[in-house]
């Protein structure tokens, strides 16, 4: 469908709401808007300054309207605002889904709600989420959950219609896996990070606590035997940085932080394993890279990784540092399993949706919302 203006109407208007801004689920806003916009569709992105300066939602046509990351009567007049001519508001996360559903209330407007990942809290704060899930999962008109384990959690929150809906890896972060660019770009990576002549283990994500950073480096100590000693590259900055350098420090373990990068597709092309010992995306974007690029994977069994990879990666319990430097030092042995995992991850990615699926689903929802009712 080249345009969107069905019944002869006016163009649909839409407006994508982003909370806080993670990494996964600004790419799919951009990916998203993207593609509205090229089907007709007029697109405003509600995000903080900083979301589009990285994501260039205006870029790919979208108008972009400033909200800072707070549920303070001043940002969610803001938002009042800039919905003020919406025909439907698609929020993502939950912060942005309350949010939204504040500056909505009493207008009517169909509410849209993904929901990227599950939140991650214990105690007080836990017992908060699960008020305002359940909050928002009753507001919305749709819920769409990126994942089937946050399907069925939208549902156990009061969602009245909740839809697997499945995030496509955009295109421009897939990362060189293979072919001429892969074979000329791989020397130079592992030159740069000292893995010349020695197995080079790549991890990316924030440093944080739900990422399980603290279980790999207790999986590293298993290999420190083997001859050459693989060398663990972690890319990614956050809270952890200092204790977990501290530890590699005191240890002496044979892992670099890297800080945050943005060549990640080069250095995760030049690894033989990539590992993600945690992961609070339902679908990780390390998992999809590794895939697409033929490199091995050995994944904990959280969220929707299990569901995400199938059986095209080694999938270990969370938490396990054990399983995981089994599985390390299994597959590094094992040229043979290698190769096969590499297949199979190329058959499980393209059983993922491109992003024109994924757009064309999400339009199909916006027009089952906005459709007219029939005339009696």
């Amino acid at each position: 469908m080249s345009s969107h203006s069905p019944h002869g109407q006016s163009p649909l208007r839409t407006v994508q709401v982003l909370g806080g801004g993670s990494a996964g689920s600004c790419a799919h806003v951009r990916s998203l808007t993207s593609g509205l916009v090229a089907r007709g569709v007029r697109v405003t992105v509600c995000a903080p300054t900083a979301a589009d300066h990285t994501y260039d939602f205006t870029g790919v046509g979208a108008d972009h309207v400033p909200v800072p990351r707070r549920n303070d009567p001043a940002s969610v007049a803001a938002l009042r605002a800039a919905c003020a001519d919406a025909d439907l508001v698609h929020a993502h996360g939950l912060h942005a889904a309350l949010r939204a559903a504040l500056a909505l209330s009493g207008r009517g407007v169909p509410l849209v709600v993904t929901w990227h990942t599950p939140p991650s809290a214990e105690g007080a704060r836990a017992r908060l989420l699960r008020v305002l899930e359940r909050r928002v999962a009753k507001a919305a008109s749709v819920v769409l959950g990126s994942s089937s384990d946050l399907v069925d959690r939208a549902r156990s929150r009061g969602a009245r219609d909740a839809r697997l809906a499945a995030v496509a890896l955009p295109a421009r972060r897939r990362p060189v896996g293979a072919g001429e660019d892969a074979d000329r770009l791989r020397p130079k990576a592992r030159a740069e990070l000292g893995a010349i002549d020695r197995p080079l283990l790549m991890a990316v994500g924030s440093l944080d606590r739900h990422r399980g950073y603290d279980t790999l480096l207790d999986a590293t100590r298993a290999w420190r035997g083997l001859v050459p000693v693989p060398l663990l590259v972690i890319a990614g900055e956050g809270p952890l940085r200092g204790e977990l350098q501290r530890r590699i420090e005191s240890e002496g373990l044979p892992v670099r932080l890297v800080g945050r990068r943005d060549d990640i597709g080069e250095l995760l092309g030049a690894a033989d394993l990539a590992l993600l010992p945690g992961s609070p995306e339902s679908r990780s974007v390390l998992a999809q890279e590794a895939l697409h690029a033929r490199v091995p994977l050995v994944a904990a069994a959280t969220g929707g990784v299990p569901e995400l990879v199938g059986d095209a990666a080694e999938v270990v319990p969370y938490g396990d540092s054990r399983a995981l430097a089994e599985a390390v030092v299994g597959l590094l042995a094992d040229p043979d399993r290698c190769e096969r995992l590499k297949d199979r991850g190329t058959r499980q990615a393209a059983t993922w949706p491109t992003e024109d699926e994924t757009v064309a689903q999400v339009l199909s929802v916006y027009d089952e919302l906005t459709r007219p009712l029939p005339l009696p």
